[in-house]
């Protein structure tokens, strides 16, 4: 396996994906940063990259559109020649209690936080299965694995992400590529910036580690399943989260 590697985070403009864009940044690395919106947040991102001495390449499209994804993939690999890592990061939330919850609600987090991690993926398969090699991480949440109220949309689909990356990894591994998922607890993000004092101190309460966690303890667990340290590594859940779940 080459050194140089070219490798592609889906909602990498700010938060946890701008984190893995960064941590995986390094001489001879080309990072494609996908966003769907904001150039000038996935321009910074792009410049950290840069400033780790990676390539950085701005990649705009919507994850939930399947046109787009194939449109977007067939230029990567045009521009690239090859696809090495892809990092499912892209999500939304549309939080409500179901009783109160719109199908609207329901569709737009199911289609942009599962189905558009399978059009991504579906997107790089065959080129990787010709390459023989390559790495699919996705990040998933604690809240697929243990439910939150008021997130069922996003529950679901984080869960369904696991359920995705165990079958995938069955497909694949014989292949020499490896699918595995990324689980982060609560972390410092715009989302958890929005909560009330007294939420946050509720929230703390939960973790035995007493804190949120940081997109960099996110991006550092991203790093370790992209690497040829976990070849032998596939189909498994990494959680984040400072022991609020333990499973």
């Amino acid at each position: 396996m080459s050194e140089k590697r070219v490798i592609v985070v889906t909602g990498a403009s700010r938060g946890i994906g701008r984190a893995i864009a960064v941590e995986l940044a390094e001489p001879g690395h080309q990072i494609v940063i996908n966003y769907r919106s904001g150039v000038a947040a996935a321009q910074k991102t792009a410049a950290a990259v840069a400033d780790k001495g990676g390539g950085a390449h701005l990649q705009p499209f919507d994850i939930a559109d399947e046109t787009a994804v194939k449109e977007a993939f067939k230029e990567m690999l045009k521009a690239h020649g090859r696809i090495d890592v892809l990092v499912n990061n892209a999500g939304i939330t549309r939080d409500n209690l179901l009783v109160l919850m719109k199908s609207a609600e329901w569709d737009e987090v199911i289609d942009t936080n599962l189905k558009g991690a399978f059009l991504c993926s579906q997107a790089v398969v065959k080129p990787m299965m010709r390459q023989k090699y390559g790495r699919i991480v996705n990040v998933t949440s604690v809240v697929g694995a243990m439910g939150n109220a008021g997130q069922s949309n996003y529950a679901a689909a984080k869960a369904g992400i696991i359920g995705l990356t165990r079958s995938l990894a069955r497909e694949l591994i014989s292949r020499n590529i490896t699918v595995n998922a990324v689980a982060p607890g609560f972390i410092e993000t715009d989302m958890t910036a929005a909560l009330t004092d007294k939420a946050k101190e509720s929230l703390l309460a939960q973790i035995p580690a007493a804190r949120l966690g940081t997109p960099e303890d996110v991006a550092g667990a991203v790093k370790y399943l992209a690497s040829e340290a976990a070849g032998y590594v596939t189909g498994q859940v990494v959680h984040v989260n400072g022991g609020m779940f333990m499973g």
